[in-house]
Order: structure tokens, then C-alpha cells, then sequence
């Protein structure tokens, strides 16, 4: 697509929140790999270079803060990391290429210093591959393609490019890449190449990582957690290691709509997912509520005191329980009542035939829910 063709997406533009977008590491290497390769095929230093945005429609224009010559076949250029008003771990970074054309007349990819390698299984790229992302690599195919049809050269010219990060290994102790088995720096990501400041985007996509990762290796049964609550079952009685567990939050739906995609992928079937947690989050399912945060939905009372109506329970302790100011309060009054496990029972049945009909790819759902204190109210084990 000519540049022509193509509107430049203008950071200066706020976003609807009043807040600064910015460029993802994706966008920055590419940029970087762009400068890099414009300079050893058509001796232009360039200041700044634009890059095409996965959309097709958009271009980003980034500046180039580094270009040198490495040896007499690699260049390096280097662009500094603007997150915009979103807060980002990567922040600042000096992002870098290191161009070296080679004989095989394809695209490689390699982990430069600060840039981590993937050890585990389940993640956007293979075992033993630099951890850049798809996006990315096809943003820098793209910014190749380019550079080549500028100089004249045949689009089956191969290139090594080396990406990396200073102080990269340090910047990614602070973020998840450790636990997912990215070892020796950061990730190079993004998926539009524009970071969407403050908005919930990164940690929904961070849990599309750990639900990839969870499922990785035909494992037979994960847990999902809202929180703490339900994580000693997840390990003391499932005995499932930690990569086997998602810290879901509040996104239950993504979370599901994240593992059928990835088990559709994998065209097989899980056998069990666990949901273990606190009702006061996991009983909003029984309202169609799949983001809990209290910003998005009503308190659970009213689900849990629908389901004791159709129980039978007594007119007084259903209206105690619609006026209760929270689900652990309803627990309460509970606690001495007869049947109390059997009607926790039948809401975790509930619950587990809603969560059911959303991941069809999941033989069986399991629902535990737990009090405050990690009680067990339902079923037991």
C-alpha cells in the first residue's frame, strides 16, 4: 500500500479519556529495523521513518534516535520507547535493531541483549524463539518490504534482525515474562502497535497469555481464580502447579472466550476447568454479568437470594438476603440453615451450566465456592 493511500495516526490526538497514547515495542522495532535497513541499502539517515500499522489503513511516524554502522555488512538503530500516558515498565527504553543481510533470502529473527527468549510452552512463539510477537514480525516483514521496493531490490532478500533492549533484562523482572518462562528480557509486543493509555487492554491481554500458557502441553484440567479466595484448593487438593492457575480478576468472559479460541487452536478438548472463588463475584454469572468489577455490574445479592425463592426457602430469609449489603453477609445468615451446603450446591451447578454453555470446548466445569475465610461452601473437594 502506498503511502498515499495511508492517513498517519497522530499521537498528539488524545484519546477519549483526555490521556497520551504511544507506540508499542512492536512499533519501535520496527521503526528501528526500517532506519537500519534504509540506511544500509539507500545510504538514507533518516530522523524519523513511518511505519505501517497492522490495520493497513494507518501509518506511524517514529523518530529515529540512534543509526551507526556496526561492521562493514550490520547496521543498528535505535528508537526510544514512548508509552504515552499508559504506565508501562517499558517506558523510556531504548528499543534497537541490528541489520545484516544474509545468502538464505528469508526474514530471521534473534534476540538481541534485553530481549527474552520463550522457555515454555503455550505462548505466541515456539520454544528456544526470540519472544517477539507475530504482530510485530509481520509489522518488520512489512517495513522490509518496503525498503526493498524503494531500492529497487528483489522482495526475496534475506535479513537477519537482531532486536534488543538496553537494560531489557532488568526492565522485565518487573513484569509477568519471568513467570511465563520468557527468560533474559522483555517481550516485543503489540497487536495495533498503539498503546491505548490506562485502559484495561494490557492486563486483559496478559490473562490471554497465562490462559495459553495454562493450557499448553494437553494438560487435562486448569483453574481459573477472581482472586486469592479458592487458590489453596487450586494447590493443596487439585495439586495443580502454579502455571495451571489464572489470576482471572474480573474478566471471566474474556477469560472463557480466551480458552476456547486457544483450545479450538489446539482442535482438542480440556477435560476439567475449575472456577474457585468467592460467590460474590462467581454468582453475577447467574445475571449474564461476565466483567464483575462493581463498575460494571450489581452486587450478587440478588442472584443468590433469586435462587433460595426457587429452593423453596422461607418469604423472610429471601427478603433478608435481597436486603443484605453483601454476599458474605448472605453466607451469614446461611451458615445455621438446613440445607445450606445442598443451596450453595445447586449455585455452583448454576454457575458451572452458564460457564459451560460459553467454552463448549471444555468437557466439564467445576465450581467451588468459598466464604472470606476459604471455607468451603458447596461441594468439598
Amino acid at each position: 500500500m502506498h503511502e498515499l493511500e495511508r492517513a498517519e495516526f497522530d499521537l498528539q490526538v488524545l484519546a477519549l479519556n483526555g490521556l497520551r497514547r504511544g507506540r508499542t515495542t512492536g512499533s519501535c522495532a520496527t521503526a528501528a529495523v526500517k532506519a537500519a535497513l534504509t540506511w544500509m541499502l539507500c545510504s538514507g539517515r533518516e530522523q524519523q521513518v513511518d511505519v505501517t500499522l497492522p490495520d493497513g489503513r494507518h501509518y506511524l511516524r517514529v523518530p529515529i534516535a540512534g543509526l551507526s554502522d556496526l561492521d562493514a555488512a550490520t547496521v543498528r538503530a535505535e528508537v526510544l520507547k514512548d508509552g504515552g500516558d499508559d504506565p508501562d515498565n517499558t517506558h523510556g527504553a531504548t528499543i534497537f535493531a541490528e541489520v545484516r543481510r544474509n545468502a538464505l533470502g528469508t526474514i530471521r529473527f534473534f534476540a538481541g541483549p534485553g530481549v527474552g527468549t520463550a522457555t515454555l510452552p503455550g505462548l505466541r512463539v515456539a520454544v528456544g524463539e526470540p519472544a517477539i510477537n507475530p504482530v510485530p514480525r509481520k509489522m518488520m516483514q512489512q517495513a522490509v518490504a518496503e525498503v526493498l521496493q524503494d531500492a529497487g531490490l528483489p522482495a526475496g532478500t534475506g535479513f537477519d534482525l537482531t532486536i534488543g533492549c538496553e537494560n531489557g533484562e532488568q526492565i522485565a523482572r518487573k513484569t509477568f515474562n519471568p513467570r511465563l518462562g520468557i527468560l533474559g528480557g522483555i517481550s516485543i509486543l503489540g497487536t495495533s502497535g498503539i498503546v491505548e493509555p490506562m485502559s484495561m487492554a494490557s492486563w486483559v491481554a496478559s490473562i490471554e497469555v497465562y490462559v495459553r500458557v495454562a493450557l499448553a502441553g494437553d494438560v487435562p484440567s486448569v483453574a481459573y481464580l477472581p482472586g486469592k479466595i479458592g487458590r489453596d484448593f487450586a494447590r493443596q487438593v487439585l495439586e495443580l502447579p502454579d502455571k495451571r492457575m489464572v489470576q482471572i480478576a474480573n474478566f471471566l468472559g474474556d477469560a472463557l472466550d480466551f480458552t476456547q479460541v486457544a483450545l479450538e487452536e489446539q482442535q482438542r478438548q480440556l477435560d476439567t476447568l475449575w472456577l474457585a472463588g468467592h460467590p460474590g463475584k462467581l454468582a453475577k454469572v447467574l445475571d449474564g454479568v461476565w466483567d464483575t468489577h462493581s463498575s460494571k455490574s450489581n452486587m450478587a445479592m440478588g442472584s443468590v437470594a433469586r435462587v433460595a425463592a426457587e429452593r423453596g426457602l422461607s418469604a423472610q430469609l429471601v427478603k433478608e438476603m435481597e436486603q443484605a449489603n453483601t454476599v458474605e453477609a448472605v453466607i451469614e445468615q446461611m451458615r445455621h440453615q438446613h440445607g445450606a451446603q445442598a443451596f450453595w450446591m445447586d449455585i455452583e451447578a448454576r454457575i458451572g451450566a452458564q460457564v459451560h454453555a460459553r467454552v463448549p470446548a471444555v468437557k466439564k466445569v467445576e465450581i467451588r465456592l468459598f466464604d472470606l475465610a476459604g471455607t468451603a461452601l458447596g461441594a468439598a473437594a
